[in-house]
């Protein structure tokens, strides 16, 4: 028995798309043969990825976007459907780390890391889901992958809210399995270990930025290309199988 592993005629969005894992993600899933829409709310970027991507054959556009604002949203899918047409693949990227000694109680950077990571990650969800939910409908492939972190259920000093986001993307992620697996939409949890991105660069304090520097002297990080890969895999394969959680760690990462 064949199996279909291509992503031709897919019509994809990536959110956090401007770097890191979403702009990898954006231009492996658009080398795949996806239509590629980039949302992030730096669009200069997002237009510099885009003449790359089609540089190099695929096919992408650059939406501006603020996952927590529901209107810019909206906006983006009415863009994407002028477009492309309906969505039926999701990749929810977007999201910021904020570390920082608890005692600190930065409820600034706290409503930041949760607007972002969850109620971001909750409204881009609800915003395309009537899509995927009548791609499948429709008999074709539909699914929303969430990138969350080995934060979810990995402790580290000084993350605790940011593992607390992280746990609650895991978390909706298997829940909401609940809720679209019967309707044939697949549901991908992706925990990336230690991953060279831009999400550390946003660190202010200069001893966790030293830890963190540290660990990517100890050990070999994993690229942003890799987690791309392992979106790929996970949406290219047969409509019947589902990947619902997957941990990608470095090799040398305990």
């Amino acid at each position: 028995m064949s199996i279909d592993t291509s992503l031709t005629g897919r019509v994809a969005v990536v959110t956090g798309a401007s770097s890191g894992i979403g702009a990898a993600t954006a231009q492996r899933l658009a080398a795949e043969g996806a239509k590629v829409a980039l949302l992030a709310r730096r669009e200069d970027r997002l237009t510099e990825l885009v003449a790359k991507i089609t540089a190099d054959g695929g096919t992408a556009i650059a939406v501006g976007a603020d996952v927590t604002d529901q209107d810019t949203l909206d906006r983006a899918l009415a863009t994407v459907h002028e477009a492309y047409g309906p969505v039926d693949l999701l990749v929810n990227n977007a999201g910021v780390m904020l570390p920082a000694p608890i005692q600190d109680g930065r409820i600034d950077e706290w409503r930041r890391m949760i607007d972002l990571n969850v109620i971001g990650l909750l409204a881009a969800f609800r915003t395309f889901t009537p899509d995927l939910l009548a791609a499948a409908e429709a008999g074709r492939t539909a699914d929303v992958v969430n990138i969350s972190s080995i934060g979810a259920w990995m402790a580290f000093p000084a993350y605790s809210v940011y593992g607390a986001t992280k746990a609650a993307v895991s978390t909706f992620s298997q829940q909401v399995r609940a809720d679209l697996g019967p309707k044939n939409v697949r549901v991908t949890n992706i925990e990336p270990g230690l991953t060279a991105s831009e999400l550390t660069q946003h660190i202010s304090s200069g001893e966790l930025q030293g830890q963190v520097d540290g660990m990517f002297d100890a050990i070999e990080a994993l690229t942003s290309q890799d987690i791309a890969d392992v979106v790929a895999y996970a949406t290219s394969r047969a409509r019947r199988l589902n990947l619902p959680s997957i941990v990608a760690m470095p090799t040398q990462q305990a």
